[in-house]
């Protein structure tokens, strides 16, 4: 449980290395005792106001010049009296001037401590600490706006509106199963006319809980087909940089190379792999070994093959394979030829050539469809963005799932209550600071120091 209410923490709160500026700050009880022994001004500090001064060791040898804010509790991030130093941005400047504050009896913060703090003092929800996070890792401005959008708590508002519209529903229904003679039982078809919304907006929260995630964490794209199809070639023109080694001899690519590209938006992590083919040696099946790893744990499989000339039966293998999952087939080489084979068998395919503008179009928009359906994300909109938001929601429709079969077989009210207040307590772990500990010690453990 949180102690830190005895403990004043410090970290450096910039990236490490050199800088204009870095800022080391410290949170808690012996914040003030902090700036009355480092802190030298010509006047006192005065609260929430950047002051110029001259920061010491706990000797009393000055350190460097630079700014100091004081924030007093509750007037802080952390809700502490907070201490900030904004010193020229050496790194060892910045440890001497930790240093110091160790030795005046400050301790090091542990990763996301200062959020932390913030969040078991009520300066902001879980859903908003766990957006501090996705603000800082955010990769596209699409993902920074996703993030935000949590970071002002609408995730719960909205949530606390499904809650509020299942609890007038469930002490209808516990009227009426306690007082049968005074409360008349509720139509059962208006009572699903009335639950229709309310899944309607779990639901909607779902589905842009996934396509947040895709935001955040970018798609992944395993680029796989028989050696010499033009994988390589296709990496490096979707990146616009010659990253893989391109060469006519089967088996060059002999590990997987990993590059990021923004498509519509969203990162898409594109995993080009070695051919694969049934006769390779012991260092090219390797190779295999993980394109066949990569491949699984991609959402997406774009097959590259020639299609200047029938498949072979590796190339036919592998197009089998692939059936039933989210899947671009890409006919390479068509500036050659197409074999005709291929439109009676595998109509949805996109012929064309690596080195063709549009052909390099139409496949980026393939990737938006089979990652996101081409839908666009709306990034101001609240949206579950963690596993056990998910888990809270899929309990919540899973619960009004159940209470629709419930009254669609005529059972008694009792069944529908049950399954209503399910939903409305799970639904509580979204809403409500009732997480366990475990998931509270998760999303802090994704934060870097000083955050």
């Amino acid at each position: 449980m949180f102690d830190g209410a005895s403990t004043t923490i410090v970290a450096v709160a910039t990236p490490p290395g050199r800088g204009a500026i870095a800022i080391v700050r410290a949170s808690g009880p012996g914040v003030p005792e902090l700036a009355r022994r480092l802190v030298q001004t010509k006047s006192p500090l005065r609260r929430r106001m950047a002051t110029y001064a001259t920061i010491v060791d706990d000797s009393g040898d000055p350190l460097d010049r630079g700014l100091a804010i004081l924030f007093e509790a509750p007037q802080s991030y952390t809700g502490e009296d907070m201490l900030e130093l904004q010193i020229h941005g050496s790194p060892v400047v910045a440890r001497e001037v930790v240093r110091a504050m160790l030795a005046c009896g400050a301790a090091l913060a542990e990763p996301g401590e200062f959020t932390r703090r913030a969040f078991f003092n009520g300066k902001m929800g879980l859903q908003a600490a766990a957006a501090v996070a996705d603000i800082i890792d955010a990769q596209t401005r699409s993902a920074a706006r996703a993030a935000l959008a949590n970071f002002d708590s609408g995730l719960a508002h909205e949530v606390r509106a499904v809650r509020s519209a299942l609890a007038v529903i469930v002490e209808e229904l516990e009227g009426t199963i306690d007082f049968p003679d005074e409360v008349p039982e509720p139509d059962r078809g208006g009572l699903k006319q009335r639950l229709a919304p309310i899944r309607a907006r779990l639901e909607r929260l779902r589905r842009d809980g996934e396509l947040g995630k895709i935001v955040r964490e970018g798609l992944g794209v395993a680029i796989i087909g028989p050696p010499n199809a033009g994988k390589s070639s296709l990496l490096n023109a979707l990146l616009g940089t010659e990253r893989a080694i391109v060469s006519e001899i089967p088996g060059t690519t002999r590990d997987t190379i990993e590059e990021s590209v923004i498509v519509d938006g969203v990162p898409v992590r594109l995993i080009d792999t070695a051919g694969i083919r049934a006769h390779a040696d012991r260092l090219e099946a390797q190779g295999i070994a993980r394109t066949e790893r990569a491949l699984d744990g991609a959402a997406i499989a774009l097959v590259v093959v020639d299609g200047s000339k029938p498949a072979d039966p590796g190339a036919q293998r592998l197009l089998e394979r692939t059936q039933g999952r989210p899947r671009i087939l890409f006919l390479n080489k068509a500036d050659l030829g197409t074999d005709p084979t291929f439109a009676v068998q595998w109509p949805d395919a996109i012929a064309g050539s690596v080195r063709d503008a549009a052909t390099l179009e139409r496949l980026r928009r393939a990737i938006a469809h089979a990652g996101w359906n081409g839908e666009r994300f709306d990034a101001t909109r609240p949206h579950l963005a963690s596993l056990y938001e998910f888990e809270a929601a899929d309990a919540a429709l899973g619960a009004l799932t159940q209470a629709g079969e419930a009254l669609d077989a005529d059972e008694a009210l009792d069944f529908v209550a049950t399954e209503l207040t399910h939903a409305f307590s799970q639904l509580g772990h979204v809403s409500e600071q009732v997480a366990a500990e475990e998931i509270v010690t998760g999303i802090f453990s994704r934060f870097c120091i000083g955050k």
